[in-house]
């Protein structure tokens, strides 16, 4: 698998570690049904394609990447969906993740 392919991979991995994040909220305790396949089945997509990333990139870039994407999604979905709150530090601090999962990415040679 060539680089580029790893890093779509990888961010799809990300975006579902979004999904499978924001779902556990919905589970209600892994007590809804639905809401706990979702989130299921969206936790192994992103484990299963964070593991085929990791066969070309190194794991310590790709795992940073992973986490970085479904920290930064969640805490952005976190504030429309659940209504968290949304302060300058936060957003600093959301701001820092981007930069840091750039820099990741940015680094590798």
């Amino acid at each position: 698998m060539s680089i580029t392919w790893s890093w779509i991979i990888l961010i799809i991995a990300g975006l579902f570690e979004i999904g499978w994040a924001i779902g556990l909220k919905y589970t209600d305790g892994f007590t809804k049904f639905i809401p706990s396949i979702f989130t299921l089945i969206t936790l192994a997509l992103s484990i299963y394609l964070l593991a085929r990333a990791s066969q070309t990139l190194p794991i310590g870039t790709a795992y940073g990447v992973w986490v970085g994407i479904g920290a930064l999604g969640t805490a952005i979905l976190g504030v429309f969906l659940f209504n968290e709150p949304l302060s300058l530090a936060r957003l600093f601090f959301l701001a820092l993740l981007l930069v840091a999962i750039i820099g990741l990415k940015l680094t590798l040679k």
